[in-house]
């Protein structure tokens, strides 16, 4: 595969994981705002900081304000960023959550 299409093929990657990203993020949004839990909140930022590290790294690159390696390092950091407040969301805030199992002779 040539340079140029190289660049296209990550173009065209980099676009899919903004739209996909950015609808996720965006129902990660609506589930917070709904329920008020600060898991769904630290869910919704990493997202939105994987997302957001997508389009600003590419932007760098395209717009030629700054080099491919300032670009992916841009990218890579808001990638790892992101997965951070997920491993958070996952184990963090609300963690403390133990389900209650009882069975009917406890509730005797």
């Amino acid at each position: 595969m040539t340079a140029d299409g190289l660049q296209l093929a990550v173009v065209v990657a980099n676009t899919v994981t903004l739209v996909v990203g950015g609808f996720v993020t965006l129902l990660a949004v609506r589930a917070y705002r709904r329920t008020g839990s600060r898991s769904l909140r630290s869910l919704s930022a990493g997202l939105g900081c994987i997302t957001g590290g997508t389009l600003l790294g590419g932007l760098l690159h395209q717009s030629e304000l700054a080099s491919l390696l300032v670009g992916v390092t841009v990218h890579s950091a808001s990638i790892a960023l992101g997965f951070l407040l997920l491993a958070w969301s996952l184990f963090g805030p609300d963690a403390a959550f133990e389900p209650q199992l009882t069975t009917p002779k406890d509730e005797q």
